[in-house]
């Protein structure tokens, strides 16, 4: 477990931020009353995921190995920072739609019926806790996997 010290506290870190990310967009109405733009600015996470990331790489590269990190050593330590958060994923996601935004589902298939983008019973088909885990411990490791190899060649240092 020291030996991965550093991916734990960043893989930590990270789904701390998203945590309070889902936090930001409830309070700023993106799961209600400005639903319309959830879509895009929730995009925007991946900007501090992103820096989450870097910041990760760089303190293994300092930490762990001297200054100096391969590029198969940066991917490594970012796999296992995106492995530990897939883990957490689905607790994350339960957290987000059981304690910070409770009505968020409901919300989001009332907007979309109303928009004609789907039918009542396709937006209930899609907007549920266990669709939502399902795409989440999908969608995290892609994510992370494309992060990691490009920040990686970013913080190399021989």
């Amino acid at each position: 477990m020291k030996k991965y010290r550093i991916e734990i506290k960043w893989a930590i870190i990270f789904v701390l931020t998203l945590l309070l990310w889902m936090f930001l967009e409830k309070i700023a109405g993106l799961h209600d009353e400005h639903i319309e733009k959830h879509s895009i600015v929730t995009n925007f996470v991946a900007i501090p995921a992103i820096i989450i990331y870097v910041l990760a790489l760089l303190d293994k590269r300092r930490n762990d190995y001297d200054g100096k990190m391969t590029y198969k050593q940066g991917v490594i330590s970012g796999l296992i920072i995106t492995a530990i958060i897939t883990i957490f994923s689905p607790l994350t996601q339960y957290l987000t739609t059981t304690f910070i935004t409770p009505q968020y589902f409901p919300k989001m298939i009332e907007y979309v019926v109303k928009e004609g983008k789907m039918t009542q019973p396709e937006a209930e088909g899609y907007f549920h806790l266990k669709n939502y885990i399902t795409q989440v411990i999908i969608s995290t490791p892609v994510m992370g996997i494309i992060t990691t190899l490009v920040v990686a060649i970013f913080t190399r240092r021989k």
